[in-house]
């Protein structure tokens, strides 16, 4: 059997208001938030005692889901936010993008620092990496050629 499709992503934060302010503006849909927790919950992730809120968001085309968490209990283990490009581990999500330059803009308003610059590839994407809210690390990609006409 083969994998049917990657359902989600998962990223923990503190405020899970300014996440799904920043996701929001991003394109990303709100589907939904709730509180998690249970036998079940504490089963699955290993974690006893655990409670989280969870907000799910799907990407415009309806193909990719970010699960943002929120966790009450137990305290957060580990801080991978300040983690540079090349380390180890899940690190970043990327975007491809109608206009990188208005994405910045927009999303400057919502915290966002570029940690690079904005490069070319060749002849077919601009390229950069933000950090988000917390710092989450964000890929943005803008597809060369693909734009409408302004």
């Amino acid at each position: 059997m083969t994998v049917k499709r990657m359902d989600n992503v998962g990223i923990v934060v503190e405020d899970i208001d300014a996440a799904i302010d920043f996701f929001s503006e991003l394109g990303l849909n709100l589907e939904g938030r709730a509180p998690i927790e249970g036998d079940w919950a504490d089963g699955v992730t290993g974690l006893h005692g655990m409670r989280v809120e969870i907000a799910m968001l799907r990407t415009p085309d309806g193909h990719s889901r970010l699960e943002l968490s929120r966790f009450l209990a137990p305290p957060v283990a580990a801080d991978h936010r300040s983690a540079p490009v090349n380390a180890l581990g899940y690190l970043r999500v990327m975007f491809t993008v109608e206009d990188i330059d208005d994405t910045l803009a927009r999303l400057a308003k919502h915290g966002a620092k570029l940690v690079g610059s904005v490069v070319r590839y060749e002849d077919a994407y601009r390229l950069c990496y933000i950090r988000g809210p917390e710092g989450i690390l964000i890929g943005l990609a803008e597809e060369l050629g693909q734009r409408a006409p302004q």
